[in-house]
């Protein structure tokens, strides 16, 4: 029965993970983002392709579903699964771990775009806000700073991700937050960060990752495939 209940989370949190909120946004534009920019369906691609206003939207409904998911996976499991684990706090900590994964995988693999989808970040500021509230101001801090600093968004995405372990370790020993669990999400999230930003590092190294905001940003992300 808890198989189930555990499956039944997963599967409500791929499924709104896998909204493509950027491909419908610049549809009811009248656009296929996906044959613009660097091709990609996430809220960077939509804000250099589309605008501000666009991009932002995207970024909020991304981040929406992601801490929507985690809500439900915490509701079904206190309704259906009081017993999961030994308290009710556990169990709401673990059905939200399950939720938050499977809407980031939703997000990044959607079937129905046969496995194309965004690289995550929104969505992953949306479940870890949905479980882990202060983690994701500092996380959303580090992500701000660091674009701030270099304007590389794959840059920040990066080291905003690499950021949260060790955050989610300092509110563990703080007594903040309770259960290891969190921390081997952490470690989770930011794997699956850094390997949708692979092809991103290795511009970074080469020196030919593309800067946010420069006038050439969309020509240039045309032309080399970029975030």
């Amino acid at each position: 029965m808890i198989a189930v209940i555990v499956a039944l989370i997963v599967i409500q949190a791929y499924l709104l993970g896998s909204i493509p909120f950027g491909l419908l946004v610049a549809r009811s534009q009248g656009m296929d983002i996906r044959q613009h920019g660097s091709g990609n369906i996430g809220a960077t691609n939509v804000w250099r392709v589309m605008g501000k206003k666009w991009g932002l939207f995207t970024f909020f409904c991304d981040a929406a579903k992601g801490w929507l998911a985690v809500v439900l996976g915490m509701s079904i499991a206190a309704r259906l699964a009081p017993g999961l684990a030994r308290t009710m706090a556990d169990t709401a900590a673990y059905a939200g771990i399950a939720a938050a994964l499977g809407c980031i995988i939703g997000h990044n693999f959607p079937i129905w775009l046969g496995g194309k989808g965004g690289k995550g970040v929104a969505t992953s500021l949306g479940v870890i806000f949905g479980m882990l509230p202060v983690a994701s101001l500092v996380i959303l801090a580090v992500w701000g700073i660091v674009l701030k600093l270099t304007r590389y968004v794959s840059l920040a995405s990066i080291v905003a991700a690499l950021s949260l372990p060790p955050t989610v370790l300092a509110l563990l020993f703080l007594g903040w937050v309770e259960g290891w669990g969190f921390f081997y999400f952490a470690l989770a999230a930011t794997l699956l960060v850094i390997f949708r930003h692979r092809e991103n590092i290795r511009r970074l190294i080469a020196g030919t990752e593309n800067r946010f905001g420069s006038e050439d940003s969309e020509k240039e992300a045309d032309a080399t495939g970029q975030e």
